[in-house]
């Protein structure tokens, strides 16, 4: 039993640096997008700022606050709108760009979605460990 809980020990620390990693890919990409590599606007654009709201989360992922993963597993699906209305849209490296960023949704959702549940699991586990 006690190889099973820590297994999913690693299970949930992998989804959490996963959903870091994704999220600060998401940060990195938007601010290149929309600075050199393919902006609305020749030299940048304002739309840049899209970046400010991803970096909220990052202290509370890195602490590991079930609270704030919930809330970003909401509010990546704002950033996959755009990619998916950016890929529809535009051509060239603005296309390849968006679909990045949708790839980068995904997986951060999944991450925290599966960091949730697996937490919420092992808490179940412990508690009936405890039980009984």
């Amino acid at each position: 039993m006690t190889s099973t809980i820590s297994h999913s020990s690693a299970d949930v620390a992998a989804t959490r640096w996963l959903a870091v990693a994704s999220l600060l890919g998401l940060m990195l990409l938007c601010l290149a997008w929309e600075l050199w590599l393919a902006p609305l606007r020749p030299g940048g654009s304002w739309l840049v700022l899209k970046a400010l709201p991803l970096a909220i989360p990052l202290a509370g992922l890195l602490k590991r606050r079930m609270y704030t993963y919930r809330w970003v597993s909401l509010l990546v699906w704002l950033y996959f709108t755009e990619g998916v209305v950016r890929a529809w849209s535009e051509t060239g490296p603005g296309r390849w760009l968006a679909l990045a960023e949708i790839a980068l949704c995904l997986l951060l959702f999944t991450a925290c979605a599966m960091h949730v549940r697996w937490r919420q699991r092992n808490a179940r586990r412990a508690a009936a460990a405890c039980a009984g």
